[in-house]
């Protein structure tokens, strides 16, 4: 089965499409509902399996999720109620819809979704995929397997979260203007460039649709920058590519048994 149905769980919108994941395009529009207030877990399943009736394509579902995912389990919620941390959404959106449901981090999602279809195609090496929105999402891909759930937003930098610093939203607050915002970006690119060194960097978010304004005053050491190629689309096609279960590679690590816990050290008397 080659078109698959993507689902992409934001801050203000969900939004959904068939993907052929053989050439990774919307096979039809996308449907897009607006986020619950609060993002409750039972108020976004309703809003997920609202899609999938909309759809009512048969086969597994893709869906994406704004933080850390572990064998199908929701293990932080920046964004959204924390009713989501420890949540087993794989058999929650599973349940509701009837359908096989695979989540994974969104930021995770649209980095497969560039370094296969996108800007990152055919590169070998280190790619990594920054998403600049509300906060900043990662995601670190080497000759295209992914290392899940990077979460580089929080690397700290300059006394906070990298974040809270560089965002796009940070820009809005701070009332920077591109230039201004593209220093701040740089430092926080030559931090990461330091860390892992990619061959390539790949921005992708909102501020994707503006690369003339923010690219030329990007600054780093070694790598190569350029701006994400699917724009909103990324999240619906990384996901859609999830659900195929077509990445050994991360599927392997996000289906594992997790490892036993250790045993608690006896105190010394």
């Amino acid at each position: 089965m080659s078109v698959i149905l993507g689902i992409d769980i934001g801050g203000s919108g969900i939004k959904g499409a068939p993907v052929d994941t053989r050439t990774g395009t919307l096979s039809a529009e996308r449907h897009r509902i607006p986020t619950p207030e609060g993002a409750a877990p039972n108020d976004v399943t309703r809003v997920v399996k609202e899609l999938v009736e909309h759809f009512g394509l048969p086969g597994p579902v893709g869906v994406t999720f704004p933080g850390i995912v572990q064998r199908g389990r929701t293990l932080s919620a920046a964004n959204v109620h924390p009713d989501w941390i420890g949540l087993d959404a794989d058999a929650l959106f599973t349940q509701a819809t009837g359908r096989s449901v695979h989540l994974i981090n969104d930021a995770d999602a649209a980095g497969l979704a560039e370094a296969r279809f996108g800007a990152g195609a055919d590169v070998l090496g280190t790619v990594m995929v920054l998403t600049f929105g509300t906060g900043i999402g990662s995601a670190l891909i080497h000759n295209g397997v992914l290392v899940p759930n990077t979460e580089l937003g929080h690397l700290w930098l300059r006394d906070r979260h990298a974040e809270t610093w560089a965002s796009d939203r940070a820009r809005e607050r701070d009332d920077l203007n591109w230039k201004q915002w593209s220093k701040r970006v740089s430092a926080y690119l030559q931090h990461v460039e330091l860390l892992f060194s990619p061959d390539l960097f790949i921005i992708g978010g909102g501020v994707s649709k503006k690369a003339d304004k923010w690219l030329p005053h990007l600054q780093v050491e070694r790598s190569h920058i350029v701006p994400a190629r699917l724009l909103n689309e990324a999240g619906i096609i990384g996901a859609a590519m999830m659900a195929t279960g077509t990445l050994p590679e991360l599927t392997a690590q996000l289906e594992a048994p997790a490892p036993p816990k250790p045993a608690p050290r006896k105190r010394r008397a």
